[in-house]
């Protein structure tokens, strides 16, 4: 197994059974390129460094860390590196979600309203060629289906330059840092949706919404919530929406500055604020071991080492297509590369093998993290990949290309 010399020595430490990258009809001398290119990366200082998994057919064949854990000193990167992955955050919250329909205890169909009351009453910006921003009734309100395929009409308001847009806080994690849960769902319930519920897809604050029903449905809050149902069960050791002091010798960090642009840059859990709620669009921190577990186990149709999370059709249900043709489109403006996806339930879904600048199998599907983090599952060929890197910014685009290069290269059956 191709592995760093500050990984885990014991085998008991893998998320996963090891395997010799042959024994999974991947080739270990195709995939040295993986690490040949990423330490040209760090050589090229384009990302202090970064830590990579790959698993194919229930077993870990890479294991690697490359470059620095912090610029700013001399330790090298490590395996058990833990990363704020932000909204990768986004498919453990939907998850849950699914959990909890499993469970009889919501339907899709329900608006997000029925257990969150404060956004009952949405109204819908239309914008005029001149930019005139007028207010209209919402056509229905939104659902839980809608929140978790992004078609709620909820922003981010870096998603645009509108007046509507103006009104929202910047991210996630800037939401969770500046309000409390009371403070969020009360500016929530006064800005205007920017598109009507179930029109059009448009990133956002949807899965903060379904964080906060997560805990309107369990009474408890959102963390207690993920590690009882997930974090626990799957031995996601690092797994949280807080940096604890036994964590930080091994907090990976980014450069101060965005190496494309030059401005500075902050990562939320490297700043030392805590969050006045718990982000369910951003907010968690993990390894990649952490993250390839929960993984395998969605590959796995919900099942891992005997004990069963999701059904299996509920886990094809949530990595189907859920846009359809009467939903606008709008997942390459995340992405250009990602013509040809359609969207599920908390992950982008390839519809066919071609079209996408990004190499993949038809029915793939992913998500990454605005702070560098990416992961991808090809149900087709048995693979799962999780990279991990603290490169905040357009810098990380080019890392979800690059990594889908060199891990499939590498198949060799």
């Amino acid at each position: 197994m191709a592995t760093s010399s500050s990984s885990p020595s014991a085998e008991s430490a893998w998320p996963l059974p090891a395997a010799r990258p042959e024994e999974v009809g991947l080739s270990s001398e195709r995939l040295a390129r993986m690490r040949t290119a990423l330490e040209l990366e760090v050589a090229e200082q384009r990302i202090p460094g970064a830590v990579v998994a790959v698993a194919r057919r229930g077993r870990l064949a890479v294991l690697d860390a490359v470059g620095k854990l912090d610029p700013a000193g001399s330790a090298p990167m490590q395996a058990d590196a833990v990363f704020s992955i932000a909204s990768m955050t986004k498919l453990m919250v939907s998850t849950a979600i699914m959990m909890l329909y499993e469970e009889g205890r919501l339907l899709l169909t329900d608006p997000a309203a029925k257990y969150l009351p404060e956004l009952a009453e949405m109204k819908v910006a239309v914008t005029s060629p001149s930019g005139a921003m007028t207010l209209v009734a919402a056509e229905r309100p939104f659902t839980i289906q809608d929140l978790l395929r992004h078609t709620s009409g909820l922003t981010y308001r870096d998603r645009g330059t509108s007046e509507a847009h103006k009104l929202y806080p910047g991210s996630s994690t800037t939401a969770a840092v500046r309000l409390t849960k009371a403070e969020f769902l009360g500016a929530l319930a006064k800005v205007p949706l920017v598109y009507q519920p179930g029109t059009t897809w448009e990133y956002g604050f949807s899965t903060d919404v379904l964080g906060l029903v997560v805990e309107a449905v369990t009474g408890k809050s959102l963390g207690e919530a993920l590690r009882e149902r997930l974090w626990a069960p799957l031995g996601m050791r690092d797994a949280g929406f807080a940096l604890s002091d036994a964590q930080q010798s091994r907090y990976a960090r980014a450069f101060p500055t965005d190496v494309l642009t030059g401005q500075p840059i902050a990562i939320h859990h490297a700043t030392g604020k805590s969050f006045k709620f718990e982000s369910g669009g951003g907010g968690m921190v993990a390894t990649a071991a952490d993250y390839m577990r929960f993984l395998e186990m969605l590959r796995r149709g919900g099942e891992l080492d005997g004990q069963r999370y999701l059904g299996r059709k509920t886990v094809d249900y949530m990595t189907a297509d859920h846009l359809g043709s009467h939903v606008v489109n709008r997942i390459t403006t995340m992405d250009a590369a990602c013509v040809g996806y359609g969207f599920g339930l908390g992950v982008a879904v390839r519809m066919q093998t071609g079209v996408a600048g990004l190499h993949g199998s038809k029915g793939d599907y992913y998500w990454s993290g605005a702070y560098g983090t990416y992961f991808w599952v090809d149900p087709a060929e048995e693979l799962c990949t999780v990279f991990m890197a603290a490169a905040p910014g357009q810098i990380r685009l080019r890392y979800r290309q690059l990594l889908r290069a060199l891990v499939l290269q590498a198949i060799t059956d």
